[in-house]
């Protein structure tokens, strides 16, 4: 293995490290310990659990570097992460670490991890058995690792806190609301970058108007935001609803649990395993969760072609939902690796859309320019490169008192 410290610059000061533990890889960072947080080094373990697994790092002006790894399942990925980092010259200047942590329940801040909070999100794993546990594995090695390294939880439901009533209600007996069961919404640190980046950029509907932010990747989640407030947004209970993603299924039919039951005597872990790991594009197309596999087959294989066409569809009308909710719209967003990278996919979702006043720049969006639609185009829509370690940092210099006032977390 190619020594870390031979492609990254030195650590030499204060830093704080990022982990961002996702169903399939997970990403990391370090970031100055600076108003800027400027990023020093990221990198991240893919295809955890599959062949090809590999370890990329990015340093800012340098080529990304590649290579092999073992990743069987996130043991070994950790491993391999924890490996790749002590190989620092002096990893002692890491001075905390934050953590993406997918479900926070009542939790809407950045949370100091302790024992407390430890033993409560072990007995939150049922309500996100996917996530939760992979995650929970990364804060005990860092922690059995480095016992007096301060480590933070920085919770992706957190930017949802902020929806009314009706859209966290679920239709379902009340007395099922006191064990936590409603809509929660997850992509929360993605979110709450993307608005600080409008605000930025100085888009006055960041603040005052009315956005949909649709991130589009492995998982793929819209998000309806006014004045700068969710309102609304696609995943619910757990990462599983909403839209067609990778390989999770989205929005079912309840019946279908029943259905399958009696039909294929399916229990409800082989429908869980199901739903998350078997279904969404891999499950249409039978060949591949990855969209760019699917559009270099699409001519060739019908369930590819109607992979793709699932996607965009179900896209288009989550978009019509909440302009309706929103009462219009005034920007849409697009990120993740899809949203990012696939001007195919952006045309295809808003084509047909000009009735809501969308209307894209053919050039802008095969460029992926940050602007992609027309000059007529009543909606303005952007592409912006998502920074969830980001926002991580960020929260964890707040949290410990790091940060300059005006440099903190900005969430509506």
């Amino acid at each position: 293995m190619v020594l870390l410290s031979t492609i990254t610059p030195p650590i030499t000061q204060r830093h704080i490290l990022t982990i961002n533990g996702g169903s399939s890889s997970i990403r990391f960072a370090v970031y100055e310990n600076a108003g800027s947080q400027r990023r020093i080094f990221g990198g991240k373990v893919d295809r955890i659990g599959l062949t090809g697994s590999t370890l990329t790092i990015t340093t800012p002006g340098l080529p990304s570097i590649s290579q092999a790894t073992d990743a069987s399942d996130h043991h070994a990925a950790l491993t391999c992460l924890l490996s790749a980092l002590e190989a620092q010259s002096d990893f002692s200047s890491i001075i905390a670490v934050g953590h993406r942590v997918v479900h926070g329940m009542a939790h809407t801040e950045p949370e100091r991890i302790t024992d407390q909070l430890l033993d409560e999100l072990r007995s939150l794993t049922l309500y996100d058995p996917d996530h939760l546990p992979r995650e929970i594995e990364l804060i005990e090695a860092f922690g059995k690792r480095y016992p007096k390294l301060p480590q933070i939880a920085c919770f992706d439901t957190a930017f949802h806190r902020t929806m009314p009533r009706v859209a966290k209600l679920l239709p379902i007996p009340r007395r099922y609301e006191a064990m936590g069961v409603q809509r929660y919404g997850f992509h929360g640190l993605s979110y709450s970058f993307l608005m600080e980046e409008l605000t930025r950029l100085g888009e006055p509907a960041a603040s005052k108007g009315r956005v949909i932010l649709a991130h589009f990747g492995n998982g793929a989640s819209v998000a309806a935001v006014l004045d700068g407030k969710s309102v609304d947004t696609s995943m619910g209970f757990t990462p599983a609803a909403g839209l067609v993603m990778s390989t999770r299924s989205g929005d079912l039919d309840p019946g279908l649990l029943s259905f399958l039951a009696n039909a294929d005597r399916m229990t409800v872990k082989q429908f869980g395993q199901m739903v998350n790991h078997e279904s969404g594009l891999l499950g249409i197309s039978e060949t591949s969760s990855d969209v760019r596999d699917l559009l270099s087959r699409e001519r060739d294989d019908v369930r590819a072609a109607e992979a793709l066409e699932l996607f965009c569809y179900q896209a288009k009308k989550w978009i019509g939902a909440y302009t309706a909710a929103l009462g219009g719209l005034d920007m849409l967003v697009f990120t993740g690796g899809i949203g990012e990278n696939s001007p195919d996919i952006r045309e295809r979702i808003c084509h047909g859309l000009g009735f809501l006043g969308i209307e894209l720049n053919a050039t802008s969006n095969a460029e992926s320019a940050t602007m992609i639609s027309s000059e007529t185009s009543r909606v303005r829509v952007r592409v912006i490169r998502t920074d969830e370690e980001r926002m991580i940092a960020r929260a964890v210099g707040d949290l410990l008192g790091l940060n300059a006032p005006s440099q903190g977390i900005k969430q509506p």
